[in-house]
């Protein structure tokens, strides 16, 4: 069985007053304010972007100048904030199809990818660990294609072996590498998350 938590937490019931779609948006929030990953008219490609938290975010920051792109393989439902909306697509981003449609919205790179891809928890340590850490792979495996030299890339990943087998890719590929665990976490979870920023270029 997995582990059981309160859903409706300090975060969950301040992103309703707020208006975000998910209390995932503070995680964001506060790896902005850790970062400056996104900043007015970057260019931001979310993957997994359901239920539309993080692209919210991402819309406040860039602001109208800036562009805001989403994946997913659920449906979301349209967004836009301040005059400017976020284009989202439905697909797997690992598809050629999906990455067509990617490379054809921002011919010249993205600024920064960020990831709150997610497996379904099984409530089995090493196994969540595992599924987690190829989300990572495939995210690093986006954002080797589509960042800008300079760009920054963010993802969820959960503790364990092969984390620590990942961090060394990452690092081959960014200036700087670190882990991140938030306060806006549930105290219930592991998750941490990757920041690389200063892409070395393909």
């Amino acid at each position: 069985m997995g582990r059981q938590y309160k859903r409706k937490d300090h975060f969950y019931e301040k992103a309703k007053d707020s208006g975000y779609r998910s209390r995932a948006s503070y995680k964001l929030i506060e790896l902005n304010k850790q970062s400056k990953l996104l900043k007015p008219g970057a260019r931001v490609l979310d993957l997994g972007c359901f239920p539309g938290g993080w692209l919210q975010v991402a819309l406040d920051k860039v602001g109208p100048k800036g562009l805001v792109v989403g994946v997913d393989l659920k449906p979301v439902d349209a967004l836009e904030r301040n005059g400017a909306a976020a284009k989202i697509f439905q697909g797997d981003i690992m598809s050629p199809e999906v990455q067509n449609i990617l490379r054809a919205e921002s011919p010249e790179g993205y600024d920064a990818v960020i990831s709150d891809l997610s497996p379904k928890l099984s409530g089995i340590a090493f196994r969540d660990a595992a599924q987690s850490a190829e989300l990572v792979q495939m995210g690093l495996h986006i954002a080797r294609e589509f960042l800008v030299e300079g760009g920054d890339f963010v993802a969820k990943i959960f503790p364990g072996q092969e984390c620590e087998e990942l961090i060394p890719q990452i690092r081959s590929s960014f200036r700087k590498c670190s882990r991140k665990n938030l306060d806006s976490t549930r105290k219930s979870s592991k998750e941490l998350y990757i920041l690389a920023q200063g892409f070395k270029g393909a």
